[in-house]
């Protein structure tokens, strides 16, 4: 029996590529660089099925077909903002994505930057290593303390209690949750959490906000210049999420006229581009979107997509369907 062709448009970790290649008839993208319009529309002529990431751009130029030989994204990651659902279901594509295995290494780089943030640390590297140490003294460095403060979660999944989770029973901290949907009381419980009603409720209340939301048309900017101006002053703002939920550049200037004390980001708007008033910025903490970035969590995700590549092709029900 013939196997069903499958394009990788990245490198995936090796022992996934391989488990891969004795099921399918493999193709990862030897290059390792994102494909363009033109590239995503040879694949779905020639392969039965296509696994993108996040760095992929499946915009409604890249579905403008006829038809397609490709039935199924399998989608490396949770998130699926970068691709057109309503176009991908118009040409009878599946979509499926990789839920629940990356959400404890997010929240742990959630609450990195946070720490990071909050006691200047990525400042204190930048002075050390340029020689500009001139020892201890009293005033040097001062910055927030984490244990007892109040975080704001906006987006209270899986990866948003995970956060919760390390937040307070870690650091005792209080914590504020908005979700699109009501919480379970028995969630709520478990952190001894509160939710309230609005974003603009939520964001004057907290020393930190961590956001663990969704991408997308319908959050994008979700934080604009108005409501990091809701912000208290020495608050601190974290993304793990999606780059497009935050206005870049009513960051930079909140960042730079000290409207809050600082923000940690993993995700940007236009990745890999950043915008230069965000890196010349000292109470800002950046890292190149590492939030799913151990070697078990990779892997995890690889085979969570080839779970459902192979549940599609016997014909069974997938187990992480979107579309």
């Amino acid at each position: 029996m013939t196997k069903p062709k499958v394009l990788l448009t990245r490198r995936w970790p090796d022992a996934v590529e391989r488990a891969m290649a004795e099921r399918f008839d493999l193709t990862p993208n030897a290059s390792d660089r994102p494909l363009g319009v033109s590239d995503f529309r040879d694949a779905f002529a020639r392969f039965d099925a296509v696994c993108p990431t996040v760095s992929d751009k499946l915009g409604p130029e890249v579905f403008d077909l006829a038809d397609t030989r490709t039935r199924i994204l399998g989608n490396y990651g949770v998130g699926v903002s970068h691709i057109d659902l309503d176009r991908a279901r118009a040409l009878r594509m599946t979509v499926s994505n990789t839920p629940d295995v990356l959400s404890e290494c997010t929240a742990d780089l959630a609450m990195t930057l946070l720490l990071m943030a909050a006691r200047r640390v990525g400042e204190g590297e930048r002075q050390l290593r340029a020689g500009g140490w001139k020892g201890w003294h009293p005033t040097h460095m001062i910055g927030t303390k984490v244990s007892g403060a109040t975080l704001g979660i906006i987006g209270f999944g899986r990866i948003g209690q995970a956060m919760a989770q390390r937040a307070h029973f870690g650091f005792g901290m209080k914590i504020l949750v908005q979700n699109r949907s009501p919480v379970a009381p028995e969630v709520l419980v478990r952190y001894k959490a509160e939710q309230v009603a609005s974003v603009d409720e939520l964001l004057p209340q907290c020393d930190f906000v961590s956001l663990h939301c969704p991408g997308g048309r319908a959050n994008a900017r979700l934080i604009d210049g108005r409501r990091l101006d809701l912000m208290r002053p020495g608050a601190f703002l974290i993304n793990t999420a999606r780059g497009e939920l935050i206005d870049e550049q009513a960051l930079a200037q909140a960042l730079w006229f000290g409207t809050i004390a600082g923000a940690g980001l993993d995700v940007y708007e236009r990745e890999p581009a950043i915008p230069g008033e965000l890196l010349g910025a000292d109470n800002l903490v950046m890292l190149p979107h590492l939030g799913s970035a151990t070697d078990r969590t990779r892997e995890a995700m690889g085979f969570k997509v080839m779970e459902n590549l192979t549940a599609f092709f016997d014909g069974k029900a997938l187990p992480d369907r979107v579309v």
